[in-house]
Parts: structure tokens; C-alpha cells; sequence
């Protein structure tokens, strides 16, 4: 999905409020090495520039990174991870935005047959951090169920009478 920036070759519009990679690193709680991080790994779009190189943000890429923080920092995803469930929700923000209903059958068949990949693939992608959290959490269970027999012997040794 292709958003509307300014670019080198384009003024700015100065009605569209753009941030400074500062700015954005300030509001979302990022520093701006994370940022040009996100651009390099294809989480962000490149962002556009002004003459001189300075960084221009929109408020869709601010949430972006608000969203791509969330998933990082609350759910244990991988970058990779992110980039998948973040696109996904670009394309299905894309399709939902070009449904007609007064479109063929097959057109409208095409795109709700492909919000249901893309969210098939956010499920999957789900269902992975969600087998292993489980795998993880029964490891720590035995673990525990571990250590609680080592207490029950300990006390039973304590317990028992010495010669």
C-alpha cells in the first residue's frame, strides 16, 4: 500500500502535520536509531525527506510504531512477526477501502478471498507465539512440580528421626 508523502521532487504540503524523526522518536518511545532501524527492515516505509535530508513522518507512521512497540513489547513478536501482522492490516485496511458492492461477484469474492488469507496468516502467525508460550509455560510447570518435591523431601528428611 502506497501512502500520499511529500517528496524531494513534490513541496510539502504544510496542511498535512509532518514530524521529525525526533518528534516521533519523543512521542512514541523509540529512539531514532529504531526508527531508521524499522525503515531499513521494511517495517517502516522510508519516510519522506526535506531538502537537507531531515526525515518527515506522517501520523500513520506514528501509529505504526506505536503499533509495531505494542507487538514487540506485549507479545514477544520478532520484527519479522510485526512486519507480517502490520501488513496484513494495511491490506485489509486496503481492501475494506476499494469493496464495492456494486462490483462483480468475482471481484468482491477476490477480496474478501484475500482479507481471509491475510488474516489466516495473522492467526498462524499467533498460533506460533502461542505454542510455544504453552511449550515454555509447562517446562516452568514441571519445573515447579520439581522443586515442590525436593521441598516435600527435605521436610520429610528433617522429619525423620536421626541416630
Amino acid at each position: 500500500m502506497t501512502s500520499k508523502r511529500p517528496s524531494e521532487e513534490a513541496p510539502v504540503d504544510r496542511a498535512q502535520p509532518y514530524l521529525q524523526i525526533g518528534e516521533v522518536a519523543e512521542r512514541t518511545g523509540v529512539t531514532q536509531r529504531t526508527l531508521r532501524f524499522y525503515e531499513e527492515k521494511g517495517l517502516l516505509q522510508p519516510p519522506s525527506r526535506l531538502e537537507g535530508g531531515f526525515r518527515l513522518y506522517s501520523e500513520a507512521d506514528v501509529e505504526r510504531v506505536e503499533r509495531i512497540k505494542r507487538l514487540q513489547t506485549l507479545l514477544g513478536f520478532t520484527l519479522a512477526d510485526i512486519k507480517e501482522m502490520v501488513e496484513a492490516d494495511e491490506v485489509k485496511t486496503q481492501l475494506r477501502a476499494t469493496y464495492r458492492r456494486d462490483a462483480e461477484v468475482s471481484e468482491r469474492r477476490a477480496k474478501i478471498e484475500k482479507a481471509i488469507e491475510v488474516t489466516e496468516r495473522q492467526v498462524a502467525v499467533i498460533d506460533q507465539k502461542r505454542a510455544a508460550l504453552d511449550e515454555m509455560k509447562t517446562h516452568l510447570e514441571q519445573k515447579l512440580a520439581q522443586y515442590g518435591s525436593w521441598i516435600e523431601q527435605l521436610e520429610g528428611a528433617a522429619a525423620a528421626p536421626t541416630n
